[in-house]
């Protein structure tokens, strides 16, 4: 294994990985779907494999699971190999969990029944340990009961109880949530992932949503294009994103672009440094909503500039919204016509037209090669 293919997190550092794959790619016909994607889980840790429809995660996931091969890279579960190119465990002897959008409830069957499917054993073993996930699920009540008289989240957690009856060491989720209304899935995701912290279990969660990755993840594994692009704990990868594009994926962008000369790139509000350019070189200063500000000070001739905020640009309202927590304020910008959009808490809602001073948090701006899209 590369030693940048290396992934240690928390209080598990010196913990071997209960799930590692390793240069997994899958072509169909010309098309590379998954690229030399490599992965390690520790237990009780859960990763989420993020990024947008068609990028590959879903595919990897099924290779994870046996159901879909692999044309090279290898797959080990606590160091042992249990899948590459000639060798091959079948999916039912992983010992690998799965849940999916689908609950994939059998409707013929009790809820004790549908718990029970996967279980080998004595039938009072079995009956004990439905009993007990049950519980832990909270629908200890609905042991007899059928999948139709049971609500969507309801549903959703006899399908994680199913997953787990056979104690699996990995979890393989496939967007198990989507089909749930918001209000139930943030509660329905957090049982979710107590119960499987409490399991020990490895959790390899795909999903599309950036909130659902930041609320679940110990790591996030973002993917375009059949890659890892980068990875790593969620505050590191919000607050240090690779690219632009990954900057985009988790929130509205603001793109300020300039032509560095001298290691310094003219814009709007000042000077900003863009060491290792070249003079000439196109680049992109990129900066979240959140961290436009509003100087209500400014008046006509307002603050000096600062080593944080820079100097304040004057922007005209073309259209403000209330969201619900934070109002959203779009301008058009006197120096190059540019729009940029700002978020402010609370009810902030100025009339097209008005006239107001913005300023920008330098120490929240990214700086890249420009743009070709």
């Amino acid at each position: 294994m590369r030693p940048q293919d290396a992934v240690t997190h928390g209080s598990h550092n010196q913990a071997s990985p209960r799930l590692e794959i390793r240069n997994l790619r899958r072509r169909f016909g010309d098309r590379i779907v998954v690229d030399d994607v490599s992965l390690q889980i520790l237990p009780g840790n859960v990763t989420c494999l993020l990024g947008p429809s068609g990028c590959g995660k879903s595919t990897t996931l099924r290779m994870i699971a046996g159901v879909d091969m692999q044309d090279s890279g290898e797959i080990y579960v606590d160091g042992n190999l249990i899948c590459d190119t000639v060798f091959r465990i079948p999916p039912e002897r992983r010992q690998i969990g799965l849940m999916f959008q689908d609950f994939a409830l059998f409707p013929h069957l009790s809820v004790a029944n549908n718990v029970a499917f996967g279980l080998q054993g004595r039938t009072e073993e079995k009956r004990v340990r439905v009993e007990e996930l049950l519980s832990k699920v909270g629908l200890d009540w609905a042991i007899d009961e059928y999948p139709h008289v049971l609500s969507g989240g309801e549903q959703q957690r006899v399908a994680l109880a199913r997953a787990l009856a056979p104690r699996p060491r990995i979890m393989l989720m496939d967007e198990p949530f989507s089909g749930l209304d918001n209000r139930l899935r943030d509660d329905i995701r957090d049982e979710t992932l107590s119960i499987l912290k409490e399991e020990d279990t490895a959790v390899l969660l795909v999903t599309h949503e950036p909130e659902e990755a930041m609320r679940m993840a110990d790591e996030i594994a973002l993917m375009r294009d059949g890659k890892i692009v980068q990875q790593g704990a969620p505050y590191n990868i919000y607050n240090a994103p690779v690219d632009s594009e990954a900057v985009a994926f988790f929130s509205d962008v603001n793109v300020i672009r300039g032509i560095s000369k001298g290691a310094l790139t003219s814009t709007p509000f000042g000077q900003f440094l863009t060491p290792g350019y070249a003079d000439g070189a196109l680049v992109d200063i990129v900066i979240r909503p959140q961290h436009l500000k509003l100087d209500f000070d400014r008046a006509g001739k307002g603050p000096e500039p600062t080593e944080v905020a820079g100097v304040a640009a004057r922007g005209v309202v073309t259209r403000a919204r209330f969201m619900g927590t934070e109002s959203l304020v779009e301008f058009r910008m006197d120096h190059d016509g540019s729009c940029l959009k700002a978020t402010v808490p609370n009810v902030f809602l100025p009339q097209a037209g008005t006239a107001l001073w913005l300023t920008i948090r330098r120490d929240r701006c990214f700086v890249y090669p420009a743009s070709t899209s």
